[in-house]
């Protein structure tokens, strides 16, 4: 009896020790390189992207986000950093816009392919992860967002369509800290743009929405929340962090 326990504690000590040997010999896992390429344009019209593009617009500027040195997305318009490793970035999205009836050209590239505006991404610069951000009433015909902190505030449309609202949302939420009726909403006779740029005051936390019609600015003070956003390789956020 004496020599078996004897030799189960030896193949424990083994065991341990061939663990320990294992976790000093493998290396740590590198940061990915993560970056925003050169500018470059591109043709963009409403006839391509009814949605997104505005009345007069003729090309779209866009980003390659660069991944280890190799195309992960396209993007367009400005980042915004959200901590010191995660920032976010609107989608630039190349969509193929040949007809059944039209002939395949030569070559990978070639048949009729549009540029459209796409949804927010959020990206780790340590990881490479990049997630699609679902902004609640976001539309990308009336949205402009303005970035607070991992605050998105942007006018929004109901899926109904008929109606527009303040909206801010939290990066990690589901539901919008807050979303207010602004007015009635028609795609076809709304001016362009639908509101201007939302603006932020920190101190007290507030916003204020412009919409550009006749009704005058109106602005909200927010409860101020802690960030809620849980990146690759922290712990679960912990319930007196939650809003």
């Amino acid at each position: 009896m004496f020599a078996l326990r004897k030799a189960a504690l030896v193949l424990v000590s083994l065991v341990a020790l061939l663990q320990a040997s294992l976790f000093a010999t493998t290396p740590p896992k590198k940061p990915r390189v993560v970056v925003l390429g050169a500018v470059r344009q591109v043709p963009y019209t409403k006839a391509g992207d009814p949605a997104g593009a505005g009345p007069d617009e003729k090309t779209l500027r866009m980003r390659p986000l660069l991944v280890d040195n190799r195309v992960s997305e396209w993007t367009t318009g400005e980042a915004h950093d959200i901590t010191d490793r995660s920032f976010v970035v609107r989608r630039a999205l190349r969509i193929n816009d040949a007809l059944p009836s039209d002939k395949p050209g030569p070559g990978p590239a070639a048949g009729h392919w549009i540029w459209q505006r796409g949804p927010w991404l959020l990206v780790d610069r340590i990881s490479g992860r990049v997630t699609a951000l679902k902004l609640p009433d976001y539309d990308p015909g009336a949205s402009q967002v303005a970035w607070f902190r991992d605050y998105a505030a942007y006018c929004g449309v109901t899926s109904t369509g008929k109606s527009l609202y303040a909206v801010v949302s939290q990066v990690g939420t589901r539901k919008p800290v807050l979303a207010k009726k602004l007015a009635a909403y028609d795609a076809e006779n709304h001016p362009w743009p639908v509101c201007a740029l939302p603006q932020w005051q920190r101190e007290p936390l507030r916003i204020s929405f412009h919409p550009t019609s006749d009704q005058e600015p109106v602005s909200f003070d927010l409860v101020g929340n802690s960030a809620v956003l849980v990146e690759d390789g922290d712990e679960e956020t912990s319930p007196a962090s939650k809003p």
